[in-house]
């Protein structure tokens, strides 16, 4: 058990924070702590989650995506429209058509960032901006209602009439984020590309050395993000039941947060499937927390720059100098 801890100490520390802060708010708030609150808060979240398994992967190889978010905006756009074309379509295709424009963009930054070497980060900005830009531009800022039934139709996969007459539900956002989820863990921790990712991440020279192929370590990993991105673009299409063309700009640091809360290191080669889960789930529920208690949503984004900043910091300094102790009693890194 106390090794357990040790290995997993993000975590825990994280499932300890999130248990103290709903027991905080279910205090100050009457409705958070309810069965249908929590349905609801899983519900919402699962888009997030989605984007957040997909960043998580770049992150563990040394790079840093801010543009996904703006990616998912161009796929919905795209995939209605493709389907449109084709007649309707279905979810086999609708997801095909999204994770296959998915895969492009994110493909088009790993060969900016591996072909010219441009930093991620600057990369990113600029194909956040082109994207964005382009978007607005054929768009015009006009969303889209006329969607396939099949897209707008909500799938419900449990709900439950609870004694004060209200309904508990999961709906297919829930599942196809679970196969998100599971997905990148086998990725992560299950395949030799995933030992690799994590060794280039850790050290680019060292993984190049060993003959690890840079340029398949970055369009595997922008691939899966952009893979995720448009995934997660179709289902809030389906949760919202429209296409608008704004609707996900800005979400892209919410979710770059939650990743870096859960543990995944700015300079790579760290992270974890569930840390992440955990970074998102904390995330939506201060959120959730603030809006029930009336806090302006200015401070939301107060702590979400807060917890970037802390982040970055921690990435570059050593735990042993933060915390001198720990190396002492042996239960360091």
């Amino acid at each position: 058990m106390r090794s357990f801890v040790r290995t997993h100490a993000t975590e825990v520390s994280l499932l300890a924070v999130i248990v103290a802060i709903s027991a905080v708010l279910s205090v100050s708030t009457a409705n958070f702590f309810s069965l249908g609150n929590a349905f609801d808060l899983l519900n919402i979240s699962s888009v997030n989650i989605i984007f957040a398994v997909g960043l998580l992967v770049v992150l563990i190889a040394g790079g840093i995506d801010i543009s996904f978010a703006v990616a998912a905006s161009v796929v919905q756009y795209g995939t209605a429209i493709a389907l449109g074309w084709i007649g309707g379509g279905g979810w086999i295709s609708g997801l095909l058509i999204a994770g296959s424009l998915g895969v492009l963009l994110g493909a088009t930054n790993a060969f900016l960032i591996h072909r010219f070497k441009v930093i991620s980060i600057v990369a990113t900005i600029s194909t956040f901006n082109i994207y964005f830009g382009l978007l607005m531009f054929f768009t015009k800022g006009v969303s889209i209602y006329d969607l396939p039934d099949w897209l707008t139709d909500r799938v419900i996969l449990f709900e439950h009439e609870m004694p004060d007459g209200t309904w508990i539900e999961i709906t297919l956002p829930v599942l196809v984020m679970v196969i998100c989820v599971i997905a990148t863990w086998v990725l992560i921790t299950r395949t030799t590309t995933g030992r690799q990712l994590y060794a280039f991440g850790d050290n680019p020279e060292g993984a190049r050395r060993f003959g690890i192929n840079i340029g398949a370590m970055q369009f595997i990993a922008f691939g899966w993000l952009g893979l995720m991105a448009g995934i997660g673009g179709l289902i809030q299409a389906h949760y919202a039941q429209e296409v608008v063309p704004n609707a996900l700009y800005g979400r892209e640091l919410d979710v770059l947060a939650a990743v870096v809360l859960g543990g995944a290191r700015l300079g790579g080669g760290k992270g974890s499937v569930l840390g992440c889960v955990l970074g998102v789930l904390l995330i939506s529920i201060t959120q959730n927390g603030l809006n029930l208690m009336g806090v302006s949503p200015f401070a939301f984004k107060m702590i979400i720059g807060a917890i970037i900043l802390v982040a970055i910091t921690l990435s570059n300094t050593r735990i042993e100098r933060l915390l001198p102790f720990v190396s002492q009693k042996g239960t360091g890194r």
